[in-house]
């Protein structure tokens, strides 16, 4: 999915909502747990659900990997399964020496057939340039995150003569590796205040934005600082969705989450 079908989507829906597939096999309504397919089958019905209400679907690939072959299967079930229509994102933090990141990207995006990866900038634009060389897919960088462990590093003072953040100068730095076209970073909604700040560095990339709903994120916030002309935003919600019933109707009761945000982004567009 190339910038401007996503930006369609966006208008078209009134909605920048990324649902968050991170289905965790413990958390799923009982009646599932026990069957083979289970996760498969939770996930079949949240998109059914949600899918008129958001632009985007963002499957952290750790829940899955977890149980071995049968969930990489689900991962990939899964994938198939969201429409065309939708961002399919794999949240995978990926990112290593050259050759090594050519079968990440090779993995993600042409046998998984996902849209965005998210990646890791530690190791410098050799371990990034393999995905950025794909043609209409997403390289989604990791920015300035939402964990209290964003302090060990991203937020740290460079001795530089601006005294720049550690995560200042990685977005500066990464966005020249790319374009607004192929490029987004990742923003924790739980950093909200750094928002106005990072739109001055990068103000044309999309910004995948965790943290709002269970982490306590506002969306308000989110929008008022980071929304730039095209949107440039996909807020992801993963558990307030998710699990926001736990038994048959769990579909329902997602859906009205979902709906839930969707309302309150049509403000904002």
């Amino acid at each position: 999915m190339n910038r401007i079908e996503l930006v369609e989507q966006i208008k078209s829906k009134q909605s920048f909502l990324c649902v968050g597939l991170d289905t965790d096999i413990e958390k799923i309504p009982a009646h599932l747990q026990s069957r083979p397919n289970g996760v498969v089958e939770f996930n079949k019905q949240i998109i059914d659900a949600t899918k008129d209400y958001c632009v985007s679907y963002k499957i952290n690939t750790a829940f899955y990997e977890a149980m071995g072959a049968r969930g990489w299967d689900a991962m990939e079930e899964t994938c198939d399964y969201i429409p065309s229509t939708h961002l399919k994102i794999a949240d995978a933090k990926r990112a290593d020496i050259g050759n090594t990141s050519n079968y990440y990207a090779k993995a993600f995006f042409e046998k998984l057939k996902f849209d965005a990866v998210t990646v890791a900038p530690y190791m410098g634009e050799d371990s990034i340039r393999p995905f950025l060389e794909y043609q209409n897919k997403w390289t989604i960088v990791l920015g300035l995150t939402s964990n209290k462990g964003a302090f060990d590093f991203e937020m740290l003072k460079l001795k530089n003569e601006n005294e720049s953040y550690l995560y200042e100068q990685v977005l500066h730095t990464v966005s020249n590796w790319g374009n607004p076209n192929n490029l987004m970073f990742v923003v924790g909604a739980t950093r909200a205040e750094e928002l106005s700040n990072i739109r001055k560095i990068i103000p044309d990339n999309f910004l995948l934005v965790p943290g709002v709903g269970a982490q306590g994120g506002s969306l308000a916030d989110v929008a008022k600082y980071g929304m730039n002309k095209d949107c440039g935003l996909l807020v992801n919600a993963s558990r307030a969705i998710l699990y926001a019933g736990s038994d048959s109707n769990f579909a329902e009761e997602a859906q009205k989450v979902a709906i839930g945000y969707r309302e309150e982004m049509k403000a904002f567009i």
